[in-house]
């Protein structure tokens, strides 16, 4: 690794070069970032996710960098344009943006005003221009005048040279990085609605007549106009005031501005500026925006992910799942502790009070049947009803019903992964399984589902799709990593997350157990086809067996640490069983006395923390919720105070789910008695909050709640 990339990553985020170097030969010889920031903490310094990934993701773009350098050396040096001074300029170039502003006068472009003006050998006459010695460029223009060429007057040949002066200038990097910065702190988008889309883009209504700051705009907005012109609704510009632009770039050429050759050289500014710079540099300033707002967009859908599926499970607990419906009535399954389907059916309480009485028969038998103590109802049409519905029954005591955000069920229902579980049932009835599975385990259950149709983010569609895909997919693997597998449950796609498990890998560790039984120890895990050592090291930790051979297995101890767990056993004259049940024995043991060249206090703190809790879920304690009275937006009210959860953070505030099947909006200036910043200083998905209602418009769909002064 080149050691000039590991002092700019350790200077650029404030760490350890040693530590720097360890994570990066870690992540070379195919470490996860979960794996090191749970296991390898001597060698990183206990560095967290984040800090792992940054360092990930900054040395793919210095091998970027270059990548794109050796391809612009050789392409250099093949067309023989290649000199020392240049070689040194491009080496010397600490970003993508310096590389290219080098390369841009050099690269391959297509014929251009100032490519022809050259081939009228007029090259020459633009340099002495440039010179500015004070003479008169009419008199030595002259010089050149060929009408074999195309030169017939003087006035081609200065016409010829400014154009050349124009495409010069425009190029020079110092010119082009005064203006970027001029472009982002002083641009400004001007949207207008395009003739014609006024009522077909009236959801765009906000950016017919807009103006912002470039530099200031927020993300949510930026991806807004983008998406209306890409919709062809608006017409997007950056603009900035031209006559100083002008001067910035002129100011670095002009020695004298009333002189002839000054003169010249202005209106060649001026040409070059509109024809050439002005264009490039909206072209980038946009990319840059929309880079930025990408950047944002991103961190608050991984933010939001990461919340849901950290969501409080229900445990191992048999439910009911409903997925409601009116006229095609409910699908009912019932699932045991682990998720298995036991039966399906479908019941129509909205059809008549016949098929109504008929439907509460059916579900108190199945309560009775399957032993079942919670019902899930999906939140989708009719849900709301249904609980209505449900309320009504006469359920023996200890029956919770609870609303599941359905949100991407009906994607998972279609899906290839939905046909391979339950191949012999239709969509109804996967979907009603995902909805039950939810409340038994959100993680395992949305890992089944692209996290883009989970509808948890702002503008996901229109995002750099690459970024996007790679964000999530950390985000996920951090929380599945995080809580741990149960390796004789676990679906396939769960698996999959494991850090070290590729899909592949993931399957034939199902396929084993399913030939061969439960695995008792996680030993037994290098029996799997394809899972060597290096899977095994990377996977081991995060895979909890159980009631297995060995209590170790069951906890985040890495069999690495096995023999160092059996040591403090063995010091005390205790088992292993013995230790994690004692609170006493571990307490008397000195860490210090157990520190290896491999296990330094860190690992040894993690494995305490561990023994007094083996495999513990991180995840908060499952809390039972309940809607106000309410179902339809005629329910509710100004000043009303309800119940509700949050469904959505973005940038600009939350949405509440308060019941209704239409989300409120908890403005950001309405999200606590002071100024907020970022929403999710104050709010994350799945909160549990107490909002009061500003505004109902029924015709627009829309409800307005508040935080402020609200109390729960």
């Amino acid at each position: 690794m080149n050691n000039i990339y590991l002092g700019r990553i350790s200077s650029e985020f404030g760490l350890n070069s040693n530590r720097v170097a360890a994570a990066v030969s870690l992540l070379q010889e195919g470490a996860t970032v979960p794996f090191m920031a749970r296991y390898r903490k001597e060698a990183t310094g206990s560095m967290d996710e984040v800090t792992i990934a940054a360092i990930r993701d900054r040395l793919e773009q210095l091998l970027k960098l270059d990548n794109r350098r050796e391809a612009i050396l050789r392409s250099l040096k093949e067309r023989e344009l290649l000199t020392d001074e240049l070689k040194k300029e491009l080496d010397d170039a600490e970003t993508l943006t310096t590389l290219e502003d080098i390369y841009l006068p050099f690269r391959p472009k297509r014929r251009t005003r100032a490519t022809r003006a050259r081939e009228k050998g007029l090259d020459p006459l633009a340099e002495r221009i440039l010179l500015q010695r004070g003479e008169n460029p009419s008199e030595y223009a002259m010089e050149f005048i060929d009408p074999e060429k195309g030169v017939e007057t003087v006035d081609d040949a200065l016409a010829g040279a400014q154009d050349i002066i124009a495409e010069k200038l425009t190029e020079v990097p110092r010119t082009r990085e005064s203006m970027r910065r001029y472009f982002w702190g002083k641009g400004v988008f001007r949207s207008r609605v395009r003739s014609g889309q006024e009522e077909e883009g009236s959801k765009f209504r906000d950016y017919f007549e807009w103006e912002e700051s470039v530099g200031k705009c927020p993300s949510h907005r930026v991806l807004a106009m983008f998406r209306g012109e890409k919709l062809n609704v608006l017409s997007l510009k950056i603009t900035v005031p031209e006559e100083r632009a002008v001067e910035i770039v002129a100011s670095n050429w002009i020695e004298n501005p009333g002189s002839e050759e000054g003169l010249l050289i202005q209106e060649a500014v001026l040409d070059g500026y509109r024809r050439l710079l002005a264009k490039a540099m909206e072209t980038e300033t946009r990319l840059r925006s929309k880079e930025s707002a990408d950047d944002e967009a991103i961190a608050v859908f991984s933010e939001n992910l990461r919340k849901l599926l950290l969501a409080a499970p229900l445990g191992s607990k048999a439910v009911i799942a409903i997925d409601p419906g009116f006229r095609t009535g409910c699908k009912i399954v019932c699932l045991d502790k682990q998720g298995v389907l036991q039966c399906n059916t479908a019941i129509f309480p909205f059809m008549s009070e016949e098929k109504k009485k008929q439907a509460g028969s059916t579900v108190l038998q199945l309560i009775k049947q399957y032993g079942v103590s919670f019902i899930a109802v999906g939140n989708g049409t009719a849900g709301r009803e249904t609980e209505a519905f449900l309320a009504g029954l006469d359920f023996p005591g200890g029956v919770s019903v609870v609303s599941v955000n359905e949100s991407g069920a009906s994607i998972y229902s279609a899906s290839k992964v939905a046909r391979e579980e339950f191949p012999d049932h239709d969509i109804t009835v996967r979907g009603a399984v995902s909805i039950g599975r939810r409340l038994q385990d959100p993680l395992a259950e949305l890992v089944k589902i692209d996290p883009k149709s989970i509808g948890v983010g702002q503008y996901q569609h229109d995002v750099d799709n690459r970024k996007l895909h790679k964000a999530l997919d950390d985000t996920v693997t951090s929380c599945v990593n995080n809580v741990g597998v149960d390796v004789n449950t676990a679906s396939r796609q769960l698996l999959s997350y494991v850090s070290g498990l590729s899909p592949s890998v993931a399957g034939n560790l199902v396929k084993w157990r399913n030939e061969n039984g439960p695995f008792s120890s996680r030993r037994q895990l290098m029996k799997v086809p394809r899972l060597g050592e290096a899977a095994y090291q990377q996977s081991a930790g995060f895979l909890r067996i159980r009631g297995g051979q060995n209590p170790l297995d069951a906890s985040a101890v890495h069999p690495e640490s096995y023999s160092i767990v059996l040591r403090m056993a063995d010091f005390l004259e205790a088992g292993v069983s013995e230790l994690i049940e004692s609170e006493e024995l571990r307490h008397s043991i000195r860490l210090e006395d157990f520190i290896t060249d491999d296990a330094g206090l860190p690992t040894l703190h993690d494995i305490m923390e561990e023994l007094e809790k083996p495999g513990r879920d991180p995840r908060e304690a499952f809390q039972f919720f309940k809607f106000a009275d309410v179902h339809v937006m005629k329910d509710i009210s100004k000043d009303m105070i309800l119940p509700g959860i949050v469904t959505n953070v973005t940038n600009f505030g939350a949405f509440v789910d308060v019941g209704i099947h239409q989300d409120g909006l908890v403005h950001i200036s309405q999200l606590a008695d002071r100024y907020v910043r970022n929403p999710s200083e104050v709010v994350s998905v799945g909160d549990r909050v107490t909002v009061k209602v500003l505004d109902v418009d029924e015709k627009r769909k829309r409800i307005s709640l508040s935080l402020r002064g609200v109390k729960d």
